[in-house]
């Protein structure tokens, strides 16, 4: 592969770590975007020479345009993995407009503006690849969840409408939804609560949760040349959950 250059958010944890690791490992050089600059740089550190702590909050919306041209001008971005996003679990009818307005700021807004800013570079450049990661709860519905869940079926619908406008320009959009992924904070949840682990691995045919690295090996797939002809497409990555009885 001749030496390619991407972008993580929220790289320095969880499914996106692994990610960015997949990428560095295979010799792309990747900015790794993360709030916590003790977390972030440690992350770098601990994957290697090819990843580049950015030190950013993605809530803030305005300072994105500086944040990707900081980057953009030691050369073009040919990988966007829109890995960031928050959470909250709380009743229906519970969540104020502020929560659900702060899950959609973080999880489609901020999206939508690095991907605008990484497009401006990815045509002057001759294309590129942007991944975004969906969820499950897009799939169908889980309780307590509403402004999650709406954030990542808004990501899909996104991904869609990209992949059609930038198709021109060499652009490539998909999206990835994981399933139960087994990482610190999904492990804690289900062992305290076995009739949800249950439930979770019983709809689940595969039988088992996922490994973060399985969301890292798909990622790198959407991130290749051998994906050239696939755009617009969402991959569920779940064991079979999402069609799971």
């Amino acid at each position: 592969m001749s030496k390619k250059t991407a972008i993580v958010t929220g790289g320095n944890s969880g499914l996106g770590f692994a990610t960015a690791k997949k990428l560095c490992d295979n010799g792309i050089t990747t900015y790794i975007i993360g709030r916590s600059k003790e977390k972030t740089e440690e992350a770098c550190k601990e994957i290697g020479e090819n990843a580049i702590p950015v030190i950013f909050d993605l809530n803030d919306l305005k300072g994105i345009p500086a944040m990707i041209e900081s980057i953009t001008k030691n050369g073009s971005i040919d990988i966007l993995v829109n890995n960031a996003g928050i959470n909250m679990k709380k009743e229906f009818a519970d969540v104020t407009d502020e929560e659900f307005l702060s899950i959609i700021h973080t999880n489609l807004l901020s999206v939508f503006a690095v991907s605008r800013e990484v497009v401006k570079n990815m045509k002057e450049n001759g294309g590129g690849s942007i991944i975004n990661i969906s969820s499950m709860a897009s799939q169908y519905g889980i309780p307590k969840v509403i402004a999650y869940s709406s954030s990542k079926g808004a990501i899909e619908a996104m991904t869609r409408a990209m992949a059609v406008e930038l198709a021109q320009f060499g652009i490539r959009a998909n999206c990835i939804a994981p399933g139960f992924i087994k990482t610190k904070m999904s492990s804690t949840a289900l062992d305290n609560d076995p009739e949800r682990k249950n439930k979770v691995l019983g709809r689940t045919p595969m039988g088992y949760l996922g490994e973060p690295s399985d969301i890292a090996d798909a990622v790198y797939y959407f991130a290749l040349s051998e994906s050239k002809y696939t755009t617009g497409t969402v991959l569920p990555v779940d064991g079979g959950n999402s069609v799971g009885f």
